[in-house]
């Protein structure tokens, strides 16, 4: 089992919301829609903000040798450059996965506003 903070309740309806509303967000910028997604930690596990800062990926582009075969050295584990260079920096995804939401009607949940004024 991955060591890190446990998951709230509003953290866990944040990762489905994303899941649901934007997909794999790797997919979507190539075109496609896939919500059978994981969820990828942007700056790992253990810091206060760890399970806000993440990003929805499908297998393949999330960890190399899982998902379809076409996908194979795209995953952001271990490839995190070519992954950045084809996609964007992870933050510039975890932005456009917020845009999204907002897109989509999504309200942000609180304890995710605090963290982003905290940011500031």
């Amino acid at each position: 089992m991955l060591s890190g903070r446990t998951v709230t309740k509003e953290q866990k309806q944040f990762h489905d919301t994303l899941a649901e509303h934007v997909g794999c967000i790797a997919c979507r910028k190539a075109g496609s829609y896939n919500n059978w997604v994981s969820i990828h930690h942007i700056d790992g596990r253990t810091k206060d903000h760890a399970h806000w800062y993440v990003l929805p990926l499908c297998a393949g582009h999330h960890q190399d040798g899982t998902g379809h075969n076409i996908l194979k050295g795209w995953a952001i584990h271990p490839y995190k450059a070519r992954f950045e260079k084809r996609y964007g920096t992870q933050h510039q995804s975890y932005i456009e996965c917020l845009h999204l939401l907002a897109k989509n009607h999504c309200p942000l949940p609180e304890g995710l506003k605090t963290w982003i004024r905290e940011t500031k």
